[in-house]
């Protein structure tokens, strides 16, 4: 009678070799095993970089940091540019889009736009690295770890079997609203003298849970139609998105909401 320890590896080879032909030997996407590893790391910064600061000085990194934002702008841009133009080139439908499988020109192009987009969350975990060594330690909330941490394995997910189809809607939304949340960034880090122009950043929090909101409302939509498209994907992706909902509810509740209350 085959073990459970032997299922488990049937299922674990089983996983690997049925992913994306195309996308299997790019970077970081044949096996978990790496994301995991990044995970882990990333963890174990979260946990223990805040009391390795504790006794230093924290460090201002102001070109850096203008740099990077900046970097993530034009990557947004790039990404949002790619998705926007490559679903209306292939007239991918905004309802229901199965994944494009083929090597056709349109369909590598949709695959390679969702690796990038996966690959730019393994980047963003920086943003919790530059908050510890400058010593932001009220910035990581869970809101913040929880977000940036499980974001890198949806995408690997997403690369590793459905690089495009309905996936492609996310990462196009996702990809707009980064551009106006990096920029806010790169532009508050540069000192009071922006102060004047960052008046929006309550509008910022309510364009990420507009975005929340549509993508649940079109996972959902696609649960209860027809559509040739992984429900177990839709079903996943519906339960996440309903967990960032409420905690950037309660974020923008307590941040602009009670907080006014209790500076009036």
């Amino acid at each position: 009678m085959t073990s459970t320890w032997q299922k488990m590896q049937d299922f674990y080879s089983w996983a690997l070799e049925n992913g994306d032909k195309r996308t299997d030997p790019w970077l970081l996407v044949y096996s978990p095993v790496p994301v995991a590893l990044i995970f882990s790391l990333y963890l174990l910064v979260v946990v223990f970089g805040p009391r390795m600061m504790q006794n230093r000085e924290p460090l201002k990194l102001t070109s850096v940091l203008i740099t990077y934002n900046f970097a993530l702008v034009s990557l947004s841009v790039y990404m949002f540019f790619e998705f926007l133009v490559t679903s209306l080139r292939a007239n991918y439908s905004y309802l229901c889009q199965p994944v494009d499988y083929s090597h056709s020109e349109l369909g590598l192009r949709m695959a390679r736009v969702c690796w990038w987009f996966f690959f730019s969350k393994v980047i963003e975990l920086l943003d919790t690295i530059f908050f510890i060594l400058r010593k932001k330690f009220d910035q990581i909330s869970f809101l913040h770890v929880y977000h940036h941490a499980t974001m890198i394995f949806n995408w690997w997910s997403g690369v590793k079997y459905v690089a495009g189809g309905q996936s492609f809607f996310i990462g196009m939304l996702n990809s707009f609203v980064h551009i106006f949340m990096y920029l806010y960034y790169g532009l508050a880090v540069m000192g009071p003298r922006m102060q004047k122009y960052l008046w929006w950043k309550r509008y910022l929090t309510i364009m990420q849970l507009s975005q929340f909101v549509a993508i649940a409302a079109h996972s959902s939509y696609n649960l209860f139609t027809d559509c040739d498209f992984p429900d177990g994907f839709n079903s996943i992706v519906f339960i996440y998105i309903v967990s960032l909902i409420l905690l950037f509810s309660n974020f923008y509740i307590q941040t602009y909401l009670r907080g006014k209350k209790k500076t009036t």
